[in-house]
């Protein structure tokens, strides 16, 4: 694909460059900005575009308004924030392809930035026709002249921005996508060994195809978080009131066997952080733990964390590695009972010499919420699913398009 080093060399100056950026950040109750990750991530193209002079106009979704105008999803508080990390000022436009956004483009100087409005406000940017999909991407391509592509955390969606714009007009790859796609090829072409992957969140469901895939990559693959209790019942442990998904049972059995048969080291937690209720996030009042081992979780009990003996165990497992690959928290690591696991690992990755790679998503936000210093990492994705898509052997239709 085409980068963006090449449109600068090719000179962009009073030229209308589109972005396609992922601003797609999480917001409080209050409609705050909680994890800026996101915007900072695409500030290294857009001020690449700024001073080489181009007309910016960044576009982005947020959330999933379905298909018209969202008050709660406006990209208002993102382009509010962009502007305070460039320290310049930035219009807002108040729709994607009307008069709003015409007028922002329009009024643009040289080295000038635009955001419009929620690409999610048009049923066309998400939509399964690909003709409608295409109307509104020649609505897009009418406000630009080049296209860049460095939404990373949407490329494995098939909408208009992402996958149709790209054929408009001339289109080039940011840095943040050349950059996370060649941390992928390091995790899938040339990885260096002990590979060890670490894998959390609620569902296995969720990760089930990329496991698939690692039994056949890793040399040892770490669960943890709620996907960890579908993992334990398979071994015939009682989970008490955990999170399972009893019609993954079978797969996660087969899984369990090919591993071993595949000599992939597949290691389960072997105590748990329980309590007898969901803990209460807003609050984060305390909320009375309870450390037991793997096999024996009360009944009136749900697993919320891996347990210290575990975090410890996992540690022990990154040590030697000389690749990490780390998506989905070790638990409900908003609550500070339930926090220490997600620690545990974040640490060891920080401690381990290897090239450590955090799968975006939850992940890439517990690193910041719980404090560590996200430059210490080799790198942390932006777009948790879309990681996993790649790693499932899947094609990405944003990636495609930029390869076209």
């Amino acid at each position: 694909m085409k980068t963006i080093d090449e449109l600068l060399a090719e000179g962009v100056d009073g030229k209308r460059v589109f972005v396609r950026a992922d601003l797609n950040v999480p917001l409080d109750d209050n409609g705050l900005i909680t994890d800026d990750g996101r915007i900072r991530a695409v500030l290294p193209t857009i001020k690449a575009l700024v001073e080489a002079g181009a007309k910016v106009i960044v576009a982005s979704h947020l959330g999933r308004p379905k298909g018209a105008p969202d008050p709660a999803f406006s990209l208002l508080q993102p382009a509010e924030r962009l502007a305070e990390l460039l320290d310049a000022p930035v219009a807002f436009a108040q729709d994607t392809v009307g008069p709003a956004a015409h007028d922002a483009v329009r009024g643009l100087e040289p080295g000038q930035v635009a955001v419009i409005e929620n690409l999610r406000f048009n049923a066309g940017e998400t939509a399964k026709d690909d003709v409608e999909r295409g109307e509104f991407a020649d609505q897009l391509a009418a406000l630009a002249d080049v296209y860049v592509g460095d939404g990373f955390g949407a490329v494995h969606r098939k909408h208009a921005s992402v996958y149709d714009l790209p054929a408009r007009p001339p289109h080039y790859a940011g840095y943040l996508i050349a950059t996370e796609v060649g941390v992928l090829k390091k995790l899938t072409e040339d990885v260096k060994r002990p590979y060890v992957v670490a894998l959390g969140g609620s569902k296995v469901s969720d990760k089930l195809a990329v496991i698939d895939q690692l039994l056949g990559k890793a040399d040892r693959i770490l669960i943890g978080g709620g996907m960890a209790f579908t993992f334990l019942k398979a071994k015939g442990y009682e989970i008490g009131a955990s999170l399972v998904q009893d019609d993954q049972l079978a797969a996660v059995t087969e899984y369990v066997e090919r591993a071993e048969k595949n000599g992939v080291e597949l290691v389960v937690p072997v105590d748990v952080v329980t309590s007898g209720a969901f803990p209460d996030l807003k609050t984060k009042a305390p909320s009375h733990p309870t450390t037991v081992a793997a096999d024996a979780i009360p009944a009136d009990q749900m697993g919320l964390d891996i347990g210290p003996e575990t975090g410890a165990l996992y540690a022990s497992k990154l040590a030697d590695a000389a690749t990490i690959f780390w998506n989905g928290p070790m638990g409900v690591f908003e609550h500070p009972d339930y926090a220490e696991g997600t620690k545990a690992v974040a640490q060891a990755l920080l401690d381990s010499p290897a090239f450590t790679v955090v799968g975006g998503g939850d992940s890439a936000a517990a690193v910041r919420i719980l404090g560590f210093d996200e430059t210490a990492f080799g790198h942390i994705s932006t777009g948790g699913g879309a990681s996993l898509e790649y790693l499932e052997g899947k094609t990405l239709p944003g990636l495609a398009a930029l390869e076209d």
